[in-house]
Order: C-alpha cells, then sequence, then structure tokens
C-alpha cells in the first residue's frame, strides 16, 4: 500500500463520519430511493434541477449504510452540482471507483455504485425513460455491477 492509497483511504473515512450534501431537499425536482440488501444500505437522493431542466442545481442524500456506500453518496452529491443529467447518465462504475481513489472488492462495489445507481434511475424516471419504480436495488444491476460481487 503505497501513501496514495492510505490518503484515499482517509479522504472515504472523511466522507463517510462528515458526509457532504446530507439531508433533505424539501421542494426537489426529484426524489429516488434505493437500497443494496447484500450489505443494508439505504440512500434517498434529492435533485434540485436549474430552470434549462437539465443541470443539476443542487443535490443531497440520507440514508444509513456502510462506509464505502455513505463515503460514495457524499463524494457523488458534490460531484453532481452543475453536471447535466446526461452527464449522470453517462456514468459507469468505473467513474465512481475512480472518485473514490482505492481499490473496491467484487463485493463492496455493489455498495459503492449504489448513490449513482439511485440518482440515474431517479432522473431517468423523471425524464419519463423507464417506469417508475419505488426503489433501485443494486442487486439487480447487471451491466455495471459484476454477477459475482
Amino acid at each position: 500500500m503505497g501513501m496514495g492509497s492510505d490518503m484515499y483511504r482517509q479522504q472515504i473515512l472523511d466522507h463517510y463520519k462528515n458526509p457532504r450534501n446530507y439531508g433533505e431537499i424539501e421542494d426537489a425536482t426529484f426524489t429516488h430511493v434505493g437500497e443494496n440488501p447484500m450489505c443494508g444500505d439505504e440512500i434517498t437522493i434529492d435533485v434540485v434541477l436549474e430552470d434549462d431542466d437539465e443541470t443539476i442545481e443542487a443535490v443531497a442524500f440520507r440514508g444509513d449504510g456502510c462506509a464505502i456506500s455513505q463515503a460514495s453518496a457524499s463524494m457523488l452529491t458534490s460531484e453532481l452540482r452543475g453536471k447535466t443529467l446526461d452527464e449522470l447518465h453517462a456514468m459507469d462504475r468505473d467513474d465512481v471507483v475512480d472518485m473514490l481513489g482505492v481499490d473496491i472488492s467484487p463485493m463492496r462495489v455493489k455498495c459503492a455504485v449504489l448513490a449513482e445507481k439511485v440518482a440515474q434511475d431517479g432522473a431517468d424516471i423523471y425524464k419519463g425513460d423507464i417506469e417508475d419504480v419505488d426503489i433501485t436495488r443494486t442487486e439487480e444491476d447487471d451491466a455495471d455491477v459484476p454477477d459475482d460481487a
């Protein structure tokens, strides 16, 4: 383990203990809930869009879970402000792992990508691209998360 890995581990712990954008946005443009039943992670994401109905103006999350899921949600919500829904949709597992800065075991990838999937599904439901689902579950992902995770 190099010093770089230790720095990223400290960053993950910092985001877990002092999450950014934690809370609720009452007048959100859309809100979506997700869970990772394998680990017990639960996350709700609120998004406010700018007047163009495409650019993310504000984003917040709340929930409980392991350090990886909560730190990932904290980092992602900071990253999303100012991005478009298309940029959000283009994100994948590698973007989340790169953002975390450490290698994630296959079992923990579902924890790491939960917030990304919740935000993406919420945006897709809002835009009418997918039918409304009550809860996003990472166990149902097939393209981004290895089946053997």
